[in-house]
């Protein structure tokens, strides 16, 4: 995926001049690639002040919580030299010398150059400092021997910068820089080996998130994105949804409303352009065809419960009713034979800010019992997608439990 080659010259400068808004916009070059490296989205916790740190990663060997990376010179990073902080996102190593572990995406960002690095850097030291220390990580032997990165670096992290492919286009290197750099779209995209490394071999081919399923998003007309319009893409990007193609929710929703919804219009084109010419992956979850299946329509329980709370959003006929981002034909959620992100989103709603309040979806966890949502989610899996999926109530029992801890 990522993009080296010996054109080392081409495009000089370009990167620094067009991955961040032009001078005459409201937001600074350190605001704009702050906001498309989507940092405030793990540097803080529901409620919480921005960039406090603080918010907790469950791993398969323990929780790790996020630092605070406000300029407090006691518990942020007040203190810390240009020097220290380019050397925490180009090599994952943090100012006391101790290695971070790759839930910091620092495998995509030492794609950035030193002066994209900088400009972050002098956002974050313009905020108000918050005096907050994150609680300590809860990771048992071996792991939390961090020494032990340095053999994992040597081995799956590559601490090079981006180079721009003299055979693409310069909206083509835009795209690229942005998904793979800051925008590090591959950390969530693309599954990882057993030593919880990306698996190079199947970049962008989805990967599980907790109780969420990031989709695979490469070329691939069937599995990923290579059906969408380049439009339809831009839209999701910006907006979290896109008619009959996908909607965001979970961490996406998350990164559409902290990161992706702030950047130009041309660089999520350039991203589209870029992610269109991925290699497929022929892996994942199918989008379903438009056409609804009508015998699902049995008057049970998951109908009954559709009927009565979900059709003034979400209508039989797969559309939405006051707004498209409340269509559900298309979408590869409602063809999930495990219906896990569907299940999520029940559990959990999605209510972005910057959404009109029709295009919020509450949460479903204290009104409904397991049983009952399982029953809808099996109605609308039947009648939405093809995968004839089935969710029973230990399922959403299993999600719930794995919410609330």
């Amino acid at each position: 995926m990522k993009v080296f080659n010996t054109a080392l010259g081409l495009v000089a400068g370009c990167l620094a001049s067009t991955v961040y808004a032009s001078d005459t916009a409201p937001m600074s070059k350190g605001e704009y690639l702050t906001r498309a490296a989507d940092c405030v989205a793990c540097h803080v916790v529901p409620g919480g002040k921005p960039y406090a740190g603080g918010l907790e990663f469950k791993l398969p060997f323990g929780s790790l919580y996020s630092p605070n990376i406000t300029p407090d010179k006691e518990t942020g990073i007040g203190n810390w030299t240009d020097d220290e902080f380019v050397d925490a996102l180009q090599k994952g190593v943090g100012k006391d010398g101790k290695h971070y572990y790759p839930a910091f995406p620092y495998t995509s960002y030492t794609l950035m150059p030193r002066e994209d690095i900088l400009a972050i850097k002098g956002y974050l030291f313009s905020l108000e400092p918050v005096k907050q220390a994150p609680p300590e990580n809860k990771i048992g032997f071996p792991f939390n021997q961090r020494w032990g990165m340095m053999f994992w670096n040597a081995i799956f992290a590559s601490n090079e910068r981006f180079v721009p492919d003299s055979k693409q286009s310069a909206e083509w290197n835009r795209g690229a820089y942005l998904v793979q750099g800051p925008g590090h779209c591959g950390e969530c995209h693309t599954p990882r080996n057993i030593f919880q490394a990306m698996s190079t071999g199947n970049s962008l081919a989805g990967a599980e998130l907790g109780n969420w399923q990031a989709y695979n998003i490469s070329s691939d007309a069937k599995y990923g994105i290579g059906a969408w319009p380049e439009e339809a893409i831009v839209s999701y990007l910006s907006k979290g949804y896109a008619a009959g193609f996908g909607g965001a929710g979970g961490p996406m929703g998350d990164a559409v409303e902290h990161s992706l919804r702030y950047l130009d219009p041309a660089d999520l084109k350039a991203m589209a352009v870029y992610l269109k010419s991925t290699p497929a992956r022929s892996e994942g979850i199918p989008r379903p065809s438009m056409v609804m299946n009508d015998a699902a329509l049995q008057k049970g329980l998951g109908q009954k419960l559709f009927n009565d709370t979900c059709v003034a959003c979400h209508q039989l006929d797969g559309s939405g009713r006051q707004s498209p981002a409340g269509g559900l034909a298309g979408l590869k959620t409602v063809n999930d034979p495990k219906g896990r992100n569907l299940v999520a989103t029940l559990l959990e709603g999605h209510t972005p800010t910057a959404d009109r309040v029709d295009q919020r979806m509450p949460d479903f966890a204290r009104s409904y019992s397991d049983a009952e949502l399982a029953a809808v989610s099996t109605f609308v899996l039947r009648r939405f997608g093809q995968s004839n999926g089935e969710v029973k109530a230990e399922d959403v029992a299993k999600n719930r439990a794995s919410a609330l801890h």
